[in-house]
C-alpha cells in the first residue's frame, strides 16, 4: 500500500477562476448563433477549449476536419479590443472587439475569409 498518495478536494491552487470560461449569458449569445449556423447547414460541430489565457468555442463543417473558426474569450487581453476574438483555423485573428454580442452580430460568415 502506498502511504504517499493524498486526496485532495477543494485545492484553491487548481481551481478554475469563476471568470476563467465564458459566462452564462456570453455562451448564451455564442448557442444562439451556433443554433442558427446549424438550421442553416453551414455548421456541424462545435469543441470548447480551456487554457490559463483563453477560453474558445471552436465550430466545425464536419467533426473531422479542423474548426473554421474559433470564437475566443481573453482572459487578460492586451487591450480592450483583443477580449473577444474570431480566429480561423491557423489562429489568424479574422476579427475583434471588447463586446462579444456586437463582434457577433456584426459579422458576415458566409464573406469571413478563412
Amino acid at each position: 500500500m502506498n502511504r504517499n498518495l493524498k486526496l485532495v478536494v477543494n485545492n484553491p491552487h487548481k481551481q478554475i477562476e469563476e471568470r476563467q470560461f465564458f459566462e452564462k449569458n456570453e455562451l448564451k449569445i455564442i448557442l444562439d448563433l451556433y443554433a442558427k449556423m446549424v438550421s442553416e447547414g453551414s455548421w456541424k460541430d462545435y469543441g470548447l477549449n480551456i487554457s490559463n489565457r483563453q477560453v474558445s468555442f471552436s465550430v466545425f463543417k464536419n467533426a473531422a476536419e479542423n474548426a473554421l473558426y474559433k470564437i475566443c474569450k481573453n482572459f487578460k487581453p492586451s487591450n480592450k479590443n483583443l477580449k473577444y476574438l474570431i480566429t480561423d483555423s491557423n489562429g489568424k485573428v479574422l476579427k475583434n472587439s471588447f463586446d462579444l454580442e456586437i463582434l457577433l452580430k456584426n459579422t458576415n460568415w458566409k464573406n469571413l475569409k478563412k
